[in-house]
């Protein structure tokens, strides 16, 4: 698969649920370039057991994400009315009640295949039509971070039984911020608040002294 990082992120016209209550049948991801970052996460199925522990984590710090100016946005291969149904089922009972970034559906895999995070055994035929073999063709746990201008800074891509950790995704969204602003680059486990490195050979002399 060839990275993504530094390019410009794949669009899409898909429908979503917004809000926790509305579905709408065009959401773009363009909508947000050059307004806002942009962290889009994958995640496997509704209805099952570590993707809503995400899904909230993910809510429980979108004070965070919104104050640094970042538009979470969730994607599943699922149809948008199972995003919905799965909305309305309160925590205590397995659902995501409460989740109020969109929620997309890449019920064509096209997203899902054209950010590289598509599972299963599959081929394209000669319409390039996804076509499914053995299993199901659903989405790894992918994430992508997008800067204001549509360019992919940074992704990572989870097999099935791995959560994410939402504290990295906000230190490297700080990284980028912080590297946007002053210049300098971020040394390995860097966090908002401790020193950075002046991209030269005096910086790094500097860094370590």
């Amino acid at each position: 698969m060839k990275t993504l990082i530094a390019k410009k992120a794949p669009n899409f016209n898909s429908c979503a649920v917004i809000n926790g209550k509305e579905i709408v049948n065009n959401f773009t991801l363009q909508q947000f370039f050059g307004k806002k970052y942009i962290l889009l996460f994958f995640y496997p199925k509704d209805f099952t057991f570590v993707c809503p522990t995400e899904i909230y984590a993910f809510q429980e710090k979108k004070k965070f994400f919104d104050k640094k100016n970042v538009q979470l946005i969730a994607v599943s291969t699922d149809s948008e009315q199972s995003h919905f149904s799965w909305l309305q089922i309160p925590k205590n009972m397995g659902g995501i009640k409460g989740i109020t970034y969109p929620i997309v559906s890449d019920i064509n895999k096209t997203i899902s295949y054209n950010y590289g995070v598509l599972s299963g055994d599959w081929y394209l035929d000669e319409y390039e039509n996804l076509k499914e073999t053995k299993k199901e063709l659903i989405s790894y746990r992918g994430l992508f971070i997008i800067d204001k201008q549509g360019i992919i800074r940074h992704m990572s891509i989870n097999d099935f039984p791995f959560g994410r950790n939402i504290d990295e995704s906000i230190r490297i969204i700080d990284s980028i911020q912080y590297f946007e602003k002053t210049g300098d680059v971020c040394p390995a486990n860097w966090e908002k608040g401790k020193k950075s490195i002046n991209p030269s050979h005096k910086g790094i002399i500097d860094y370590y002294s």
